[in-house]
């Protein structure tokens, strides 16, 4: 099977990136979580899952 590119290249842009620290990410406290969860949920009638009606229309 013919390859598109020789495999000595490979991963040369991945290794030429400088290095990005991460930042540290912290999730909310859960009573705000948890209100978050009911104004999605009840306050705006978020439907739950990505099969949203409003989604599926787009195409």
């Amino acid at each position: 099977m013919p390859t598109h590119g020789s495999l000595t290249k490979a991963g040369k842009v991945r290794g030429q990136t400088p290095k990005i620290q991460a930042r540290e990410r912290t999730s909310p406290p859960s009573r705000v979580r948890n209100k978050n969860n009911f104004v999605k949920r009840f306050e705006k009638r978020v439907q739950p899952g990505q099969k949203k009606p409003e989604r599926m229309r787009r195409r």
